[in-house]
């Protein structure tokens, strides 16, 4: 097998965490692995809505730390919250130095909007709808161009190698069809979502949870799997991944009506359009199950201006044959955002020597049990950078990595009836008797297949959310009352101990 040694850090992972990281690295070498040419494959490129930081005169880093806090249903590690809220701004200004338009108003300052759970207009957008992929281009242009930035594609993530003291040495991948080991003295993960082991789902279908996989089989601890976010307004138009319609389309006052044109969001929160996520994806949820239907009605709050102010909505819905200037768009709830991950600290350190991690594939205790609208780009921004600057410090032990088996594939038949139970039994609204059909389909996955990480990744979500009896934020169990005590879960596969909230 060959044997590549990378001299500096090792990121698995081109989305916008894993390239923050890159640049941060600096002058330390850093090596990009990815599976997917950059920007495909990667959640980044397909976000919308903007980034969180408190940029206003009339905000402060203090309340947009405040207004994580509350989204997060009583799990947010409040000093991760103070970091991502006090540093924010800088890594907005840093995202527009490096060539990111955000959009300006008429004295040049940065144009924000209100989205659902914010106390204040922060989330600096792009033409509306068009953050990630302008974000994304700019970091791509500026890795590219930077010298002690090396990026490998066709690269797929296959396990973790370790040493004898248990320490990581880099990354067993799979390229172009072969096996070939990096051994690097710090690796980072970047790997993003699970988003692909659901069925309905916004995020690209590469992401299937393989980087948080392979790191708890190594022994790596696991937080808050059960946490699942789900986007209230996915275009319902058949597509798979379905797009997606922007938060920030109801910031500007688009409604949720039913079939019959009649709004129904101020009968499940008094915040109506602008309530939290998940209360706004249950309410979706709990209409097209009663046969009502649900409609994204833009046609007043945008109407005209969609091709210029919303062109990815527009476009999406276009080719669904849906004008939403004249027609009210149909919305689904869909996987979004996993808001579980691989334990680290503030500087990106899991519990695995030499291993770090950040953006979607980490928990660092920001998002707690529901994330904050909009602060995803901004998470992977600044935990990005900061695991890159504590990365480079590492000290090559030296050591000779032992041999890595890779992990079994999962195939497409087994990966298309996981996604369906995913989304059925693991989904907006969740009880024992489907996480418990859940979990059994993936014991019989399992033994026919092996321990395919996707099956790893599936597994850790419904265990936990098994296990998890009671309702908090994005986890909304149908058969039991709300939690009123929330603890967070930790997994360590190693040591098979698992603490959940109490029942």
């Amino acid at each position: 097998m060959e044997r590549i040694q990378h001299d500096g850090v090792l990121i698995v992972g081109a989305g916008l965490a894993g390239l923050s990281a890159a640049l941060a690295a600096a002058p330390t070498k850093a090596l990009v692995l990815t599976g997917a040419p950059l920007s495909q494959g990667c959640s980044s490129a397909w976000a919308q809505g903007g980034m969180a930081a408190a940029l206003g005169e009339d905000d402060a880093p203090a309340l947009h730390a405040a207004d994580t806090i509350a989204a997060g249903a009583g799990l947010v590690d409040p000093d991760m919250a103070e970091i991502l809220a006090q540093e924010g701004a800088d890594a907005v200004r840093r995202l527009a130095k490096l060539g990111a338009p955000f959009d300006r108003n008429e004295g040049g300052e940065f144009a924000t909007s209100l989205e659902a759970a914010h106390s204040r207009a922060r989330v600096a957008r792009v033409k509306g709808d068009q953050a990630g992929r302008a974000i994304m281009d700019a970091v791509i242009a500026t890795a590219l161009s930077a010298r002690h930035v090396s990026v490998r594609a066709g690269c797929r993530l296959r396990g973790l190698l370790r040493d004898a003291q248990g320490r990581v040495r880099g990354v067993l991948a799979e390229e172009n069809g072969r096996p070939i080991e990096i051994v690097a003295p710090a690796t980072i993960l970047a790997t993003g979502s699970v988003g692909g082991l659901y069925g309905v789902t916004t995020t690209p279908a590469e992401l299937l949870g393989e980087g948080l996989a392979a790191a708890a089989l190594a022994g790596a601890t696991v937080a808050d799997p059960e946490f699942v976010q789900f986007h209230p307004t996915a275009i319902d138009i058949g597509r798979d991944p379905a797009p997606l319609a922007t938060e920030a389309l109801r910031g500007e006052g688009a409604k949720l009506i039913d079939g019959e044109g009649r709004p129904f969001m101020e009968r499940y929160h008094p915040s109506a359009e602008l309530a939290p996520r998940d209360v706004v994806a249950r309410a979706i949820h709990a209409e097209r199950e009663a046969g009502r239907g649900a409609f994204l009605d833009a046609r007043e709050a945008v109407g005209s201006h969609f091709p210029e102010e919303f062109p990815a909505v527009f476009a999406a819905c276009l080719s669904g044959g849906v004008d939403p200037r004249v027609a009210p768009i149909p919305v689904a709830p869909a996987c979004h955002y996993h808001m579980g991950g691989i334990v680290t600290d503030a500087d990106g350190c899991t519990d695995l020597p030499n291993l770090f991690a950040a953006g979607e594939c980490a928990s660092t205790g920001v998002h707690g049990a529901n994330r904050l609208a909009s602060n995803s780009l901004l998470e992977a921004a600044v935990f990005g950078a900061r695991a890159a600057r504590a990365a480079r410090e590492v000290v090559d032990p030296k050591t000779r990595p032992l041999r890595c088996t890779p992990a079994p594939e999962l195939p497409p038949k087994a990966l298309a009836e996981l996604r369906a139970a995913m989304s059925r039994d693991a989904g907006v609204v969740r009880d024992a008797a489907g996480l418990t059909h859940l979990v059994a389909l993936i014991d019989r996955l399992e033994a026919a297949h092996g321990k395919a990480l996707p099956l790893a990744a599936a597994r850790l979500v419904a265990e936990a959310a098994l296990a998890r009896g009671k309702s908090l934020g994005a986890h909304f169990r149908s058969d039991g009352p709300a939690d009123d005590d929330p603890q967070r879960t930790f997994i360590n596969l190693a040591s098979t101990e698992t603490r959940v909230a109490a029942e």
